[in-house]
């Protein structure tokens, strides 16, 4: 018997605060000063809901899908679980270098590795018919795209244009979350 339930709304979520965290503060200059106390703020909200959020998801994915059989292996679900686990270790590592007011320079040359998953994702989803998480993970494109220049030359204009691409993912990760709750829990049938 396989399950019928698999945890995107809790990824979807998680990762949905995160940009609407990061991507707030960064597109509305809000708050204006960057200091220890926002900075803090800012890491665990970083390392708790997208990086733990996302983790506890793929995690939860990759044991369904492998040890327990919970879920019937689709190159949808595979990459899902990849995506969710990377990505949630991916927003430890922000987080925390959030929360230490770490140098973010390297953070270009991650954002290299995050667009290639992003273009895989692009492609698996479009071409396994899932459009809205397709869309998901053009915009994860657009937001390294963005993050590779923002980081290695510390460029405003890029992290602006970063921070936009990460509020507007906020909100689209907010849709799908809630049409992953509707569609598992009450049996709707919105696209997702």
């Amino acid at each position: 018997m396989y399950a019928a339930l698999p945890p995107l709304a809790v990824g979807f979520f998680g990762l949905g605060i995160g940009y609407f965290v990061y991507g707030g503060a960064g597109l509305f200059k809000y708050p204006k000063e960057a200091n220890e106390r926002v900075n803090h703020s800012m890491g665990l909200w970083g390392i708790m809901m997208p990086g733990f959020m996302q983790f506890l998801t793929g995690t939860y994915l990759w044991l369904g899908l492998t040890i327990f059989h919970a879920f019937r292996s689709s190159p949808i679900l595979y990459m899902a679980a990849l995506a969710f686990t990377a990505y949630g270790v991916h927003w430890f590592a922000l987080g925390y270098n959030k929360y230490k007011d770490a140098d973010t320079t390297v953070d270009g040359f991650m954002a290299i590795g995050f667009l290639w998953i992003s273009i895989v994702g692009a492609l698996i989803f479009f071409l396994g018919k899932d459009v809205p998480v397709g869309i998901l993970f053009v915009l994860l494109a657009l937001i390294y795209i963005n993050d590779i220049p923002a980081s290695l030359a510390h460029s405003k204009t890029w992290g602006r244009t970063k921070a936009f691409f990460q509020f507007i993912t906020g909100i689209w990760l907010m849709y799908l979350m809630f049409a992953a709750a509707m569609n598992f829990a009450l049996g709707y049938h919105l696209f997702l």
